[in-house]
């Protein structure tokens, strides 16, 4: 067996023998970028926010320069097919359905934008209010949290009938009551973990006021999860308006939302599926969409919930 005989030239160090020892620093990059470049390689997350933006200019546009209206009542177009000059159709008042499904989406979208606006304002505030202070303070807020939450919705929307008649505005005060309570317990969790922190106890322990703590060394520190909570409430807001106008305890007509012509067209649906079809599909991508958006949101902002 011959032996292997070794050159000088065979080991040679990779790179520069120079600076071989020298410790490369990598160029830093900015959080929102970072956050970005992570959501972009979510590729169900981008396709969840560009079909919402798409959802969206639809329902803004097409009722504005459609030369149909979501309420002009026409008996001699009632229940027409799907078609050129129709493409969803009309209901059985002669009605539009492209227009009043489009019109119905936008109700909807603002149901979305009104239960993060509770969210942030109101149960962001209680669980930063009761995880912060602790104490008798905190057992106060929770009983009335407790009380609240043990009434079922359809309760409190019931009673609201009782004084207020079915519209988008009592859907919205039924959401101030009940929609904002995930979003305090979240937010409380998250500050009763973080209040201890040994740079919370620093800022304590150097003066700083109580509204210092918690917007400058709290807020910053939980905000990302309490995004993501208040993105994956928003599924849920839309399904309860759909579901309300569903019962018929939403919009009453003419007005539209995609529940009241999932409802109209249940009624219909033997003879005319495609009025229920097609609003109950819309519904089901922008849920599924924003869907996608939140889990590409949390993966985002908080790459370690990505594994719980």
């Amino acid at each position: 067996m011959d032996e292997m005989e070794f050159l000088p030239d065979d080991f040679e160090l990779v790179g520069d023998k120079q600076n071989i020892m020298i410790d490369e620093v990598l160029p830093s990059k900015p959080l929102w970028k970072d956050v970005i470049e992570r959501f972009a390689e979510n590729k169900g997350a981008v396709i969840g926010i560009v079909m919402i933006g798409i959802i969206a200019l639809l329902a803004i546009f097409v009722p504005m320069v459609s030369r149909w209206s979501y309420d002009t009542i026409d008996s001699s177009m009632a229940a027409l097919k799907p078609s050129a000059v129709h493409w969803f159709g009309t209901d059985k008042f002669g009605r539009d359905l492209f227009v009043r499904t489009w019109w119905g989406t936008r109700i909807s979208l603002i149901i979305a934008l009104v239960a993060v606006i509770i969210d942030v304002v109101v149960g962001m505030t209680y669980g930063l209010i009761s995880g912060y202070f602790g104490g008798f303070i905190d057992e106060i807020l929770q009983r009335i949290q407790e009380i609240i939450n043990s009434i079922p919705t359809l309760v409190v929307l019931t009673i609201l009938l009782t004084v207020m008649k079915p519209s988008l505005y009592t859907v919205i005060i039924a959401l101030i009551f009940t929609e904002w309570i995930p979003m305090s317990r979240i937010t409380r969790a998250q500050v009763l973990k973080v209040k201890e922190e040994e740079y919370v106890l620093a800022s304590r322990t150097l003066g700083a006021g109580h509204m210092f703590i918690i917007f400058k060394e709290i807020l910053p520190n939980i905000f990302s999860q309490l995004i993501i909570m208040s993105m994956m409430t928003i599924p849920n807001a839309i399904f309860y308006e759909a579901y309300l106008a569903f019962v018929g305890l939403g919009l009453t007509v003419p007005n539209a939302s995609l529940g009241t012509l999932i409802n109209d067209g249940f009624a219909q649906f033997l003879a005319y599926p495609y009025m229920m079809v097609i609003p109950a599909i819309v519904l089901a991508i922008l849920m599924l969409c924003f869907n996608l958006f939140g889990d590409g949101l949390r993966d985002a902002l908080d790459p370690t919930m990505k594994e719980m």
